[in-house]
């Protein structure tokens, strides 16, 4: 991996910056905004590692997780996107689990004023497929796994039963409708939905407690 000099004699790979925003000095990387598992891997035991931010929901990241992540799902970074940032001095490395709602994150952060954020390219996912290490906890199924069970479940079920209720079909039609829009958008309304179900929340899943966890020294990161 490309390096350059620091200012202050760290190497650091090639694209990884410094700028000042709102009187503080942030490192930034240039286009391209991704990163990939091998070059986090080597940032994560570097001299001045990046801040993980891992925005899938509370019991996707229990299942699976980066050694350091902290666990900032996405809903809340939005609503609290402001007094997250200002917590955020590093290099910020976003994760989720193919890269889909990381961009999403990606762009709220950056809309907020915040240049120092880049994606995990492929998610964890591919960080696992390379075989580098994860942290383990209860076994659930992701955000999307769960949304194909519910839209095909919706699908099925409406089709059925339009044999007996034929306006039944309409909403296996809006199910359909749905999902093209979200893969158009990028975006997914039944997914953010179901990350609000207690099934995918966990019981400290609260803006305090998620930056007190940022603000917080080093040896209190999540797992």
């Amino acid at each position: 991996m490309m390096t350059k000099d620091t200012p202050g004699g760290i190497k650091s790979p090639r694209g990884f910056g410094h700028r000042r925003l709102a009187g503080r000095t942030l490192n930034t990387m240039t286009a391209p905004t991704t990163i990939d598992s091998q070059d986090l891997s080597e940032r994560l035991t570097s001299a001045a590692p990046p801040r993980v931010l891992d925005v899938r929901t509370p019991g996707e990241f229990e299942t699976a997780h980066i050694a350091g992540a902290y666990n900032v799902p996405l809903d809340l970074l939005r609503e609290h996107r402001d007094e997250i940032i200002r917590h955020l001095d590093e290099d910020v490395v976003l994760v989720c689990r193919s890269g889909q709602r990381a961009a999403q994150a990606e762009e709220t952060l950056r809309t907020a004023g915040l240049d120092n954020v880049h994606i995990l390219d492929g998610g964890i996912t591919a960080w696992e497929a390379k075989g580098f290490a994860v942290n383990r906890g209860a076994q659930r199924w992701d955000l999307e796994r769960q949304v194909r069970l519910v839209a095909g479940s919706l699908v099925l079920t409406s089709i059925l039963g339009s044999i007996a209720a034929p306006k039944l079909k309409w909403l296996a039609a809006g199910v359909g409708g749905g999902l093209a829009f979200a893969a158009l958008s990028n975006t997914c309304a039944m997914g953010m939905l179901l990350s609000k179900l207690p099934y995918n929340r966990g019981a400290t899943c609260d803006a305090q407690t998620v930056v007190a966890q940022l603000v917080g020294s080093p040896d209190q990161k999540v797992g």
